[in-house]
């Protein structure tokens, strides 16, 4: 796959596809379930509507690579590493998130309803009106992050950095903020949500 090339609809079940290099690869609508895609590199690469069902993407790096509503099933993306990505529309249920590194990704759409992202280094992420009902985000970092109109019921942000973060105060009301560093503007946003006078 060294030469850029679309595939359109191709199925690759079970591929062995570990520690290959892609570069402007474009798939679209792929099935990619129980495939090994291990240390996999890609760059300026998109996936369009592509199905990646148990597939196992630990250590993988992706820079500029655009995810357009993929489903992400039961994925391993562990030790993953996701720069200057989007990840448009994309979901994630039950996924393998650990150790997941994002720097300047876009997440504008995604589900990621009950996704574990305990700990996971989040500034600057855009989340904008991404699902994240009963995500458990406790002691992430989402200083600087994009969170206006994402669904936050039930979601978790103890301890959490929300230092200089963008969110919806309907969002702080739904969701659990135990210990969670806030700025001026979020904890007034936050007690107004409450039904708080401020005088």
């Amino acid at each position: 796959m060294a030469e850029a090339q679309r595939t359109i609809g191709e199925d690759f079940t079970d591929a062995v596809l570990t520690g290959e290099e892609w570069d402007g690869q474009e798939f679209e609508r792929c099935d990619f379930t129980d495939a090994e895609l291990g240390a996999l590199r890609t760059r300026n690469c998109v996936f369009t509507e592509c199905t990646f069902t148990r597939t196992d993407l630990a250590e993988s790096r992706h820079r500029a690579t655009a995810f357009r509503s993929c489903r992400f099933n039961r994925a391993v993306l562990r030790d993953s590493s996701f720069d200057g990505c989007s990840l448009l529309g994309s979901s994630f249920v039950d996924c393998r998130l650990r150790q997941w590194v994002l720097r300047e990704t876009d997440l504008t759409l995604a589900g990621m309803g009950r996704a574990d992202l305990r700990k996971v280094d989040l500034r600057g992420i855009r989340f904008r009106e991404a699902n994240l009902s009963d995500a458990d985000l406790r002691r992430c970092d989402l200083r600087e992050a994009d969170l206006v109109g994402a669904r936050l019921l039930g979601t978790r942000l103890d301890d959490a950095d929300l230092r200089g973060a963008r969110i919806d105060a309907d969002g702080l009301a739904q969701s659990t903020l135990t210990g969670a560093r806030v700025d001026m503007e979020t904890a007034l946003a936050f007690a107004a949500a409450q039904g708080l006078r401020l005088d």
